[in-house]
């Protein structure tokens, strides 16, 4: 089968990838279409640490093609979004519902793929890059048939990521005062996430003046290209900062616009090694820096309800899916989203 794999070197489109059958707790899902993130570009350009050969996607939709013993509430023939956590279920963290804390779910890459011979690794749980893939069985939500599959796979990262930040971690409230550092796709599904929480201005920041319609289409209130202008817009600071670009100088720019009381959440990726400042003066009229794994999402239950909000109209997908590119032009989607030229490029099967 097909399916993208990162030796540590060469990024190629193979075809001659195997995947093994689902074990006891597993689903076998057949994808669709997957969206391109930044995060899989990460692996490639180092910021992110992954073992290679590694099979990349984590953001994808499908149809069940196959069930382990256990499995009991997704049978074949199933639409599906995939998560990413590949979390235990009966751990103090999944108790308490966080299962993005799961030890589970974090840093423990499979190799349920073989490539001439060689065992190659499985990217963020889940390698949607790929016509079939094997996931733990909670990282499959079933979906209405009615979602189109390039538009619900996005749910299963910049969704749930974006829109999570909002609503399960930074809690935003009516009336509050939202400023979001960059407008790529996950900036889209924070400015959607305040928009859905009832905040007053949502104000999106970025550099490419071309971002503009899109970000007011998605809910945003004002639109600057510099974070210069924010303050004649919210004079004492905003209530909520998210930073979604991953660098150090716009992390300490979202903690500095941040009103007394307001918290800045990180959700850009940059380097590991990479370390921020702020005036620790700043930060005694009660301001908090948020850290953010994954929206601090609950994906099977935060999925259905997103599922819920685009029927309902209130939650745009179709207009995230910028482009859609066979998986043989995959060098394309990959040009394009380094250039910024979509804010989300999906990937059919």
């Amino acid at each position: 089968m097909r399916g993208v794999v990162f030796d540590g070197k060469r990024l190629e489109v193979v075809d001659d990838l195997e995947v093994r059958e689902p074990g006891p707790g597993e689903v076998q899902v057949a994808i669709s279409a997957a969206g391109l993130c930044h995060s899989d570009l990460s692996v490639v350009d180092g910021t992110i640490p992954f073992p290679v050969p590694v099979v990349l996607g984590h953001e994808g939709a499908g149809v069940v093609e196959a069930v382990g013993a256990g499995v009991t509430h997704v049978r074949v023939g199933d639409h599906v979004a995939l998560s990413t956590l590949a979390n235990c279920g009966t751990c103090a963290e999944c108790d308490r519902g966080r299962p993005t804390m799961c030890r589970q779910a974090i840093g423990r890459p499979g190799q349920p793929f073989v490539q001439g011979g060689r065992p190659v690794h499985q990217f963020a749980s889940n390698s949607a890059f790929a016509e079939r893939t094997v996931v733990k069985a909670v990282q499959a939500v079933r979906i209405p048939k009615d979602i189109p599959l390039p538009a619900a796979a996005l749910i299963g990262c910049g969704v749930l990521t974006g829109v999570g930040a909002v609503l399960n971690r930074a809690r935003v409230d009516r009336g509050d005062s939202v400023l979001v550092i960059g407008t790529g796709g996950i900036g889209l599904n924070v400015i959607q996430g305040a928009r859905i929480a009832g905040a007053l201005r949502i104000v999106a920041v970025d550099a490419n003046p071309a971002k503009e319609a899109v970000a007011r289409q998605f809910g945003a209130t004002h639109f600057l290209t510099s974070t210069q202008a924010v303050k004649e817009i919210l004079p004492t600071g905003a209530d909520h900062a998210f930073e979604c670009v991953g660098r150090v100088e716009l992390i300490r720019q979202a903690i500095d616009l941040l009103d007394r009381h307001g918290q800045a959440v990180l959700l850009g990726v940059p380097a590991a090694t990479a370390e921020a400042s702020f005036l620790v003066s700043s930060m005694y009229l009660d301001k908090s820096i948020l850290g953010c794994r994954y929206g601090s999402s609950r994906p099977q239950r935060d999925i259905a309800l997103y599922a819920d909000l685009y029927r309902e109209g209130r939650l745009l997908l179709d207009e995230l899916v910028t482009e859609t590119y066979p998986i043989e032009d995959f060098e394309k989607a990959k040009a394009d989203a380094e250039a910024g030229r979509v804010a989300r490029g999906v990937l059919t099967f």
